[in-house]
């Protein structure tokens, strides 16, 4: 299976990440996609990416918190990276009106620079949207048809919410959000409306550690190796076999991020 949505230039990870990896793969994770949040972490995730390939593979994009620093300059760096074999999206990019670290304008500028650059590049978008869901389809909704393809990451919104996404032929990355007995209780139900060719997977680790792991580890900290965790909740929420759901959502990944299968 593909973790989708990894923040492995974290500063949580600076002590162990080469283990972090490890532990990964031992768990059963194919692959990671490295998320770029801005400038310097889309660099950074660049090279980790290129200096284990295969394995990993990165996104370039300026995060919502990070739009009050987005300019010219920021497009033309990411269009350089985007050129990169290894950087598979743009992203990650979108709007977050719920701690508004940038102005509501300048997130919703940079989003629609970086909707732009992913059409001119014929390249997938790897999205956040956060108490924004009106604002976000608005943006989004005049540019789909010119992206190869688009998924919100992190998906924690509600059945409407769910429906529009859906309806704009957007993909769903689920995170260990749907293993939380207070928070999760309408992803859960939710779950089961996602199409499985639309369906991925996600820790966004160091975030969102699942609430349900036993034992429960010592740190606070998520790291890819409890994927296979996230993945067992989901098909159990939506009463799949988890093993055909595993080979299900690592096709999807493979396809919208044109990632090859390693022999």
């Amino acid at each position: 299976m593909i973790d989708i949505g990894v923040n492995l230039t974290s500063s949580q990870f600076d002590k162990d990440r080469e283990l972090v990896v490890e532990r990964a793969r031992a768990a059963g994770v194919t692959g990671l996609i490295l998320t770029g949040t801005s400038l310097v972490e889309s660099r950074a995730v660049a090279d980790y990416a290129a200096a284990n390939p295969a394995f990993c593979h990165a996104t370039a994009g300026v995060h919502p918190h990070e739009a009050r620093h987005f300019d010219e300059h920021s497009l033309d760096e990411l269009r350089r990276l985007a050129a990169q074999p290894q950087v598979v999206a743009i992203g990650e990019c979108g709007l977050d009106y719920n701690r508004d670290f940038s102005p509501r304008p300048q997130q919703d500028a940079a989003f629609e620079a970086q909707l732009a650059l992913a059409a001119e590049l014929n390249m997938p978008v790897f999205m956040h949207c956060r108490d924004a869901h009106p604002r976000f389809m608005e943006i989004l909704a005049p540019w789909r048809d010119r992206l190869p393809a688009a998924v919100l990451h992190c998906f924690t919104g509600t059945e409407v919410e769910l429906r529009d996404c859906l309806a704009l032929d957007l993909h769903i990355g689920i995170t260990g959000w749907i293993c939380d007995e207070r928070r999760g209780r309408e992803l859960q139900q939710l779950v089961r409306q996602i199409p499985a060719e639309r369906l991925m997977v996600e820790t966004d680790s160091p975030y969102l550690i699942p609430r349900d792991l036993l034992p429960r580890p010592a740190s606070r900290r998520n790291e890819p190796a409890y994927l296979p965790h996230i993945v067992r909740r989901i098909a159990e929420c939506r009463g799949d076999e988890p093993h055909a759901l595993i080979a299900a959502v690592t096709a999807t990944s493979r396809a919208f991020f044109r990632i090859e299968e390693q022999s």
